[in-house]
């Protein structure tokens, strides 16, 4: 569930995200949902571009920062810039983890996880719901 308290760059209703996005993207961007692993559109995607919130088009990864992962969600070692997500604690399901949200209209991402051993310059992995994003493919 998003933070109804906090003002975002991009404002809607309930309504107004439900009109905008399927049942499905609502559930993960709007409810804090997660699709299912190994499903996603941009699990295994290799093409260069930007990856775009759904719900509000602004810019939060770039295909240079995803990498393979074997988790069954998107993966990348770092946003765009790190005014574009913002960090939330998450201690739902019994464990400590920090939520990924859009900086720009609160939506749901996915999570941040630390110290896993992959080869990244940043050690961390954005596990990120490929239901989340869109990608714009690289100019050729």
């Amino acid at each position: 569930m998003t933070d109804s308290t906090k003002q975002y760059a991009v404002q809607k209703s309930e309504a107004e995200w439900k009109a905008q996005l399927s049942p499905a993207e609502f559930h993960v961007l709007r409810q804090a949902g997660t699709e299912r692993p190994f499903v996603g559109e941009y699990t295994d995607t290799k093409t260069v571009g930007v990856y775009k919130c759904r719900a509000c088009d602004a810019e939060l990864f770039r295909s240079e920062t995803k990498f393979d992962s074997h988790c069954g969600w998107p993966s990348f070692f770092a946003p765009l810039a790190e005014d574009r997500v913002e960090y939330i604690e998450d201690t739902t399901l019994g464990m400590k983890r920090v939520e990924v949200r859009c900086a720009n209209c609160g939506s749901h991402l996915g999570h941040v996880f630390e110290g896993e051993g992959y080869g990244t310059p940043t050690d961390l992995r954005y596990c990120i719901n490929s239901i989340s994003l869109t990608l714009t493919p690289a100019e050729a």
